[in-house]
């Protein structure tokens, strides 16, 4: 949820900031742009006052005068030209006669353009007020400004200026790096408030999933701890709590029920079963139904004794050790090597000194009923390989049998309380061993898988983590 989560604010936090970006940086280059605008302006209004008496061509009386005001202005554009770089020029409304000043002496107004539409405009009293906008990655853009020199209230001559841009578009790329400067530091403090604030609403979420999955497998006894975020989710989280506690009274009553039904049945039967036992002494020996009626009553009797057992696996709290695994394996392979013998199934074992966490009871009782299943299943002449290993955080015990194995189907069900192979009901057991083994492992943080066999066969995997559960490394 949270790459879902964070990856919408950082784009809307960036939309926000690029939408106030943009504005300001084109409000920068226009601010730039106006200010060298205005400082031409008055230098053409400047020139345009030098220039007002200096408006005739006519030869005949106050030549001498005019010439050196021509001249007086002709210095002044040179000088302009050479500190500036920026063209200025004096011109006629007849464009075909030697202006009236002008620096360099190339400078010229020519047929169309920007700058001959500045002319033109100023011809009629309009001095220039909004050439367009020039950008940093407009080279060769320009700013040409033109007034008109009026006498007379009439419009004479127009004073031009064509200043570079160079200076101002650099000013202009060193505002914009300020901007950017400023929005990437926003967008680094957005950011960081996106993270601290998906965290403060994902926190709850994370603590509801890890504790629903610590519930889903087997440790009922989890709870999602007290935690920030929205009121929301605070609620969600007591109200998860409140079904936690019935769900595992629920499961605590049916616990007890089994437990005590099988435990209260137990001594009937086995008074009935005395009776009935007594009862086979008075009828002719070799009586087909009496003897089918006491291998029904003991096999009633192990399913009372293995309900009693689940119901007290489930219940019992797991006394977590560092275990040495293989050694714990090789033991109870020790023990069943003449049931195996018996049998005529070869009873094998890999079993190197590996660690993990573990109830050494429970785990032994499970493997225990593992191993007992293997040997129930495995045909004489074929072989049980019980081996140990170690896989990055876990410990497994592989329990490998050579007999016909289950299909695919039936895996899913296997494990299923009082579930057995319809192929296989000939072969005596009440369906719970595994069951058991299931709920032994998962008390302790551990699991039990299956899976296929090759060539034929059913391989049961049980794990235990290496590491104690809720802690940090402890062994090896």
């Amino acid at each position: 949820m949270r790459a879902r989560l964070l990856p919408l604010l950082i784009v809307l936090m960036a939309g926000v900031l690029l939408a106030l970006g943009f504005p300001l940086a084109v409000s920068l280059a226009s601010a730039q742009q106006q200010k060298v605008v205005v400082d031409r302006i008055d230098d053409t209004a400047r020139f345009a006052s030098l220039a007002q008496f200096v408006t005739t061509r006519s030869e005949g009386s106050g030549r001498t005068e005019t010439d050196e005001r021509r001249q007086t202005l002709q210095k002044e554009l040179t000088r302009y030209y050479d500190v500036y770089g920026i063209k200025a020029g004096v011109f006629y409304r007849e464009l075909d006669v030697r202006p009236m000043g002008r620096a360099p002496r190339a400078f010229r107004v020519p047929r169309d353009g920007q700058l001959r539409a500045a002319f033109d405009e100023a011809l009629y009293s309009r001095g220039s007020h909004d050439p367009p906008q020039v950008w940093p990655w407009q080279r060769q853009g320009r700013i040409v400004v033109a007034s008109p020199v009026i006498r007379d209230g009439d419009v004479v001559a127009v004073v031009v200026t064509d200043s570079p841009t160079a200076e101002m578009r650099a000013k202009t790329v060193r505002g914009w790096a300020v901007i950017a400067l400023g929005e990437a530091a926003a967008m680094l403090l957005a950011v960081g408030a996106a993270l601290r604030l998906t965290g403060w609403v994902l926190r709850p979420v994370r603590v509801l999933d890890a504790t629903t999955h610590d519930i889903a497998t087997g440790r009922l006894k989890s709870r999602v701890a007290a935690a920030g975020g929205p009121p929301e989710l605070r609620r969600l989280a007591r109200s998860f709590n409140e079904m936690a506690d019935n769900v595992e009274d629920v499961l605590e009553q049916q616990r007890a029920f089994v437990a005590d039904a099988s435990h209260q049945l137990r001594n009937p039967l086995a008074a009935l079963m005395l009776r009935i036992e007594v009862l086979s002494y008075e009828l002719p020996e070799g009586n087909e139904e009496i003897a089918s009626v006491q291998a029904e009553g003991k096999r009633l009797a192990r399913v009372l004794d293995d309900l009693l057992d689940l119901a007290l696996a489930e219940h019992a709290a797991a006394d977590l050790q560092l275990t040495d695994i293989g050694e714990l394996a090789a033991e109870r392979v020790e023990a069943w090597r003449l049931t195996a013998q018996d049998k005529g199934v070869r009873l094998v074992a890999d079993c190197p000194a590996v660690t993990g966490w573990a109830d050494p009871v429970a785990l032994s009782s499970a493997l225990d009923a593992v191993v007992d299943n293997a040997l129930k299943f495995t045909p004489q002449g074929e072989e049980v390989r019980v081996s140990v290993t170690a896989n990055g955080s876990s410990t497994a015990v592989e329990v490998a049998d050579g007999g016909p194995g289950l299909r695919e189907e039936e895996l899913s069900r296997i494990g299923d309380r009082f579930w057995r192979s319809g192929r296989h009901q000939n072969i005596k057991g009440s369906g719970l061993g595994l069951s058991i083994s299931r709920a032994l492992l998962t008390a302790g943080g551990g699991s039990i898988a299956y899976e296929p066999h090759e060539p034929h066969g059913l391989k049961v995997t049980l794990r235990v983590p290496r590491t104690r559960p809720g802690s940090g490394p402890d062994g090896g």
